[in-house]
């Protein structure tokens, strides 16, 4: 085949190997954090808040990494402001301005954690691997690792560990979100959500983007 006349591939996929925390609140605010140490834009934190109203927030570090996940998610509302995380033993403090400051307390490993932590983690990135773990999760954990996201994009799950979240406190605009709850109902930014139970999962998430008709 000519190489000039090789067409240019459909899509490219973007990995990002982190942690995700989801938890509940008394008040029925709900939360998901990413804290991505390794991304195709560098370091980086997002958050992701539903009320207990419906209405869908966005916090992100820059206008690159909050105009991706907003393509990606469904958001009511995206802002861009420093978005920060401090870890300290078991105990986790997410800050996003003087907007939004959350403290988690991480647990052991439950069952299926353990069960996560058994698989190599160069296998449990693999984007195939996820039509073995996907009906798993689903039974067990209520969620999926696998489907299709905003855009025409689709992203794989590859969870690698799982903690169960024990404690924490919240304040969003000055208001306390009460104590610890179940994440129900669940998220609704795309496909995935995030298990019932509150908890912290290391992850490797990978996300094709379609590529330009010109390939660029």
């Amino acid at each position: 085949m000519n190489p000039s006349r090789r067409r240019a591939p459909r899509a490219e996929r973007l990995r990002f190997d982190g942690w995700i925390a989801g938890t509940g609140t008394a008040s029925g605010t709900r939360l998901v954090v990413g804290h991505w140490p390794r991304s195709p834009f560098g370091p980086f934190t997002d958050i992701m808040l539903e009320r207990n109203d419906g209405h869908r927030l966005l916090l992100a570090p820059t206008r690159r990494t909050a105009d991706f996940i907003a393509r990606t998610y469904t958001f009511d509302e995206v802002r861009v402001m420093p978005v920060r995380v401090r870890v300290n033993g078991t105990h986790w403090t997410v800050t996003a301005g003087s907007l939004l400051e959350l403290c988690l307390t991480v647990g052991r490993r439950n069952v299926p954690g353990l069960l996560l932590r058994a698989v190599p983690g160069a296998l449990a990135a693999r984007t195939w691997w996820t039509a073995v773990t996907d009906p798993v999760a689903r039974v067990l954990l209520g969620v999926r690792t696998r489907g299709t996201a905003g855009g025409g994009r689709r992203e794989w799950y590859g969870v690698r560990d799982l903690h169960r979240i024990t404690a924490v406190s919240a304040r969003h605009e000055g208001h306390d979100l009460g104590r610890l709850a179940p994440v129900e109902p669940a998220v609704r930014f795309g496909f995935g959500s995030t298990p019932s139970t509150p908890c912290l999962v290391r992850v490797t998430t990978t996300v094709s983007v379609p590529r330009p008709a010109d390939g660029r």
